[in-house]
């Protein structure tokens, strides 16, 4: 029996996966694992771009099918024979001793079921997400209704993201995000896989609901990681807000079902005025754009600002000229510019992407300096000598001239 199996379930997302499996490997180097990777029928050559890139040191599972979510993990876990399970997101990227250090809480804490982690977003902020709360009839609807936005504070209507305790020390949590979740094979032993009823979204919590009903403890630890947070679906589309709203609803049926008429009826109907309203938002976006009435700071281009090795910056220069990029170039490592880019001048004008070399910077070391000063307008990038690609939230740039 290995020590942990890591699983990512992947749709059209190939070079996120890429990254993904990259910083992996470093942070599981003397660990007893095996990580498999399942493609839910990919259009963008995945299968092919993987096996090629990473061969054996993957179980690559190519299904026919976009089996969801939910099936798609299960399938790898019944295929594992591990101590633990990681279910880990495409689009995250985890550091170099992350893997170490959520092992040994676990390892620590035999009473804990399943582990999530201090997500980042892409400009340095904590993700919400990362510590939640059982959407209980009532904590569900101060949801809906905008309660838990206007008073995120209180424990009372802001309970759904747990905003009341530290993001710097471990707790216990009632729910725990599927882009980081490990889990252990004895409590998934017990009270079984991911319900397939939810094809994505929601089966994290039901999972965590289920583990907390059979006695074991969901822990939060704040070892970060970075979540893109989206790249692997279409949040704006009309599908998201179907499939989300209705994993709501299945969960809210699933467990609270018997609940009367008077009290559901409420609860119902905000889970269908918010996906109503996200639906509105989304037709009249569609027609501001197509009309050309954007806000003028939507057409804003970033800058690019690129920090790393003279080696590394001359391929990015290459890449720059090649897409038409607007960049700006600082040779340094973590030895001559520990503070990245709050140590530099950069352009207040306009949305900045800071492109660290990770082999300049760790990620763990990049991660810091976000989360040091995070700014809505300056988003992290990475380039990868290796693989030569820029990696941003939101795209991947690259050349074709510069070789592998």
């Amino acid at each position: 029996m290995k020590k942990l199996s890591v699983v990512i379930v992947s749709y059209n997302v190939k070079y996120y996966v890429e990254q993904c499996l990259t910083a992996l490997r470093w942070a599981l180097r003397d660990i007893d694992s095996e990580i498999f990777v399942v493609d839910n029928h990919s259009r963008d050559g995945s299968v092919e771009y993987l096996r090629s890139r990473f061969g054996s040191q993957i179980t690559l599972i190519a299904s026919n099918h976009n089996l969801g979510f939910a099936k798609a993990n299960n399938r790898a876990i019944e295929n594992s024979d591990s101590e633990y399970v990681l279910l880990l997101n495409p689009d995250t990227i985890v550091t170099e001793e992350s893997m170490k250090e959520t092992l040994a809480f676990m390892d620590s804490h035999p009473k804990a079921g399943g582990l999530g982690v201090r997500m980042l977003k892409s400009d340095g902020t904590n993700a919400r997400e990362s510590r939640r709360g059982i959407p209980t009839p009532m904590t569900a609807f101060y949801k809906m209704c905008g309660l838990c936005s206007l008073f995120p504070n209180s424990p009372r209507f802001g309970h759904y993201y747990m905003s009341g305790i530290s993001w710097d020390e471990p707790h216990q949590i009632e729910i725990i995000s599927g882009a980081f979740c490990m889990l252990r094979k004895e409590a998934l032993d017990e009270i079984g896989l991911l319900d397939e009823d939810f094809f994505m979204y929601g089966e994290d919590i039901d999972l965590s609901y289920r583990l907390i009903q059979a006695g074991w403890e969901n822990w939060y630890l704040p070892s970060v990681i970075l979540h893109y947070k989206g790249e692997s679906t279409q949040k704006s589309s009309f599908r998201y807000v179907h499939v989300f709203y209705d994993a709501m609803l299945k969960f809210f049926r699933k467990h609270y079902d018997s609940m009367s008429f008077v009290i559901s009826l409420p609860i119902k109907a905000a889970i269908f005025g918010k996906a109503s309203i996200a639906l509105c938002n989304m037709a009249w976006k569609g027609c501001r754009d197509s009309i050309g009435l954007r806000e003028r700071s939507e057409f804003k281009q970033p800058v690019y600002v690129f920090i790393g090795t003279s080696f590394t910056l001359k391929q990015c220069r290459q890449i720059a000229k090649y897409k038409g990029l607007d960049a700006e170039f600082f040779e340094g490592t973590v030895g001559t510019i520990p503070n990245g880019h709050l140590d530099i001048k950069l352009p207040e004008d306009r949305p900045l992407v800071v492109v660290y070399d990770v082999h300049a910077y760790s990620y763990a070391q990049i991660f810091e300096i976000f989360a040091k000063n995070p700014q809505e307008q300056v988003t992290i990038g990475t380039y990868d000598n290796n693989t030569h690609k820029i990696i941003t939230q939101t795209e991947v740039i690259f050349d074709n001239a510069i070789r592998h």
